[in-house]
C-alpha cells in the first residue's frame, strides 16, 4: 500500500525495507525539517505524509480523488497519533488554486501520469503558486525510456485493460512544462532499475496469493494484472520505460534558492 517504486540499496533487499527507504528518500530529497508544511499531490494511502509527519516532524496535507483512499489514510494517521498535524482531503489539485495556504515543500508520486501532457504546464503552475519562495517540489513520475517503443496510443494492452487515458511523456516535455511554470530544475534521477525490482516483487507476491486474489476478482482480471506486471518488469528492464524524480525549486528574489551545494546530505 505504498505508491510507485521502492528504493533498493541492493538487489537482495526485501520489498518492505525498500518501500520504507523510498519514503525516507523522498523526504530527504526535500530536506524536510520539523514545523515545515508539506503538500502531497495525489497522496494515496498516506505513505509520504505519514512518513513526513512521523519521522521528519512536518505538518502535512495530502489530497486524493478517492474517498476510500482518504478514509484509510486518515485511519493510518490516527494510528500514528498524527491526526492533529497530518490532514487528508478528497480534493482535485486544480481546486487548490482557491486557497491562500502556502507550503515549504510539495511532493507528487505517480500522479503526473494522470494529468496528460497538455495539462502539465497548468499542473506545475499550480504547484509553483502553492509554494513559498525557495520552496521545493519533488515530482516522481513514469516517463518514456531511452529505448522508446513505437507509438501505440489508444491501442495498447495497458491502455485498453489497465490504465485508460494514462500519459507517460518523454522527460523533456515534463521538464519543459516545469520550467514554463517558473521552476528551476535542480536534480533529475532515473530510478527505472528500482522499478523493475519493485514490479518483480509485486508479480511474485501476486502469483503466490493467486487463490486469495480470485476471492475478490475474476480469473480474467487476475490474468490481466499478472500480464501487466510481467510486461512492466520487461519494460523497465529494457529501458522502454523510466521513472524520474525531478527536484524543482521556486526561486526567491535573490535567486539563491537556499539549497546546499552538494547532494551529500541525501546519502549521509
Amino acid at each position: 500500500m505504498v505508491y510507485s517504486c521502492a528504493y533498493f540499496e541492493s538487489p537482495n533487499e526485501s520489498i518492505d525495507k525498500a518501500q520504507e527507504q523510498q519514503l525516507d528518500y523522498l523526504c530527504t530529497k526535500l530536506r524536510l525539517r520539523p514545523g515545515q508544511r508539506l503538500l502531497d499531490f495525489g497522496g494515496g494511502w498516506g505513505g509520504s505524509i505519514g512518513h513526513g509527519g512521523e519521522d521528519f516532524g512536518v505538518q502535512a496535507n495530502g489530497i486524493t480523488l478517492s474517498q476510500r483512499q482518504a478514509d484509510l489514510a486518515r485511519e493510518r494517521m490516527r494510528a500514528k497519533g498524527l491526526q492533529k498535524t497530518v490532514e487528508v482531503r478528497v480534493c482535485d489539485y486544480r481546486d487548490l488554486l482557491k486557497e491562500a495556504e502556502k507550503y515549504d515543500a510539495a511532493v507528487s508520486v505517480g500522479m503526473a501520469e494522470h494529468v496528460g501532457r497538455e495539462q502539465l504546464p497548468n499542473y506545475f503552475a499550480i504547484a509553483h503558486s502553492l509554494l513559498r519562495p525557495s520552496g521545493v517540489f519533488l515530482n516522481h513520475a513514469i516517463g518514456e525510456g531511452a529505448i522508446a517503443r513505437p507509438d501505440s496510443t489508444g491501442g495498447s494492452f495497458i491502455d485498453r485493460y489497465v490504465f485508460p487515458d494514462g500519459d507517460i511523456p518523454p522527460l523533456p516535455i515534463m521538464l519543459g512544462a516545469a520550467e514554463s511554470a517558473g521552476f528551476e530544475i535542480r536534480d533529475v534521477e532515473n530510478l527505472r532499475k528500482h522499478y523493475a525490482l519493485t514490479l518483480h516483487h509485486w508479480l511474485r507476491r501476486l502469483e503466490a496469493r493467486r487463490d486469495d486474489a480470485l476471492a475478490f476478482v475474476s480469473e480474467e482480471t487476475y490474468r490481466v494484472w499478472r500480464l501487466y506486471l510481467a510486461g512492466s518488469v520487461h519494460g523497465f528492464r529494457r529501458a522502454h520505460l523510466a521513472v524520474y524524480q525531478t527536484l524543482l525549486i521556486k526561486l526567491d528574489e535573490s535567486r539563491s534558492g537556499n539549497l546546499p551545494l552538494t547532494r551529500r546530505d541525501w546519502y549521509a
